[in-house]
């Protein structure tokens, strides 16, 4: 095998690792929710590592997750029209980040913060109000992320608001 082949196959695995959610989207049942637990475990070990680590953790959750979700599905960046998209349920780093988000929005660190911030995040994933919405039907591996970047940016304002 070439070299070349060889890099190009390691790089297609780790972007599906990657995508997948470090393998939490191949839970047989509720793959999103997996990889929102998987987010929620990697941003609290961050936040108790260093509090700043976190928004770091965000970006390389989203700007890693976009190359990986670009490269695992070969979708484009941007869905040519709203519906011409695919979002496999497999793919879960868009929950990874969306749930690292959500944990920022807490000023001070609570068990019931961290519980407000999973229960909102999946509640506006699921329900997808507003933005999440107009962002979930955008497609592309863009749409992907975002609709999960407002989720989270929703859950930690009303988490701002209430802890």
């Amino acid at each position: 095998m070439s070299t070349t082949l060889h890099k190009r196959r390691f790089g297609q695995r780790l972007a599906t690792f990657i995508a997948a959610g470090f393998g939490s989207g191949a839970a047989p049942r509720a793959p999103g929710t997996a990889g929102s637990v998987v987010g929620l475990l990697a941003g609290l070990a961050l936040w108790f590592a260093w509090p700043p680590l976190l928004p770091a953790g965000v970006l390389v959750a989203v700007f890693g997750g976009l190359w990986a979700i670009r490269v695992a599905t070969g979708l484009p960046w941007r869905a040519s029209a709203p519906a011409d998209h695919d979002d496999p349920g497999w793919i879960v780093i868009d929950e990874v980040a969306g749930q690292m988000l959500a944990l920022m929005g807490l000023h001070r660190f609570t068990w019931a913060g961290v519980v407000a911030a999973f229960v909102l995040f999946r509640l506006f994933d699921i329900v997808k109000p507003g933005p999440v919405g107009w962002a979930d039907r955008r497609g592309g591996a863009g749409g992907i992320m975002l609709d999960d970047v407002f989720a989270g940016l929703l859950a930690a304002a009303v988490e701002g608001l209430l802890f």
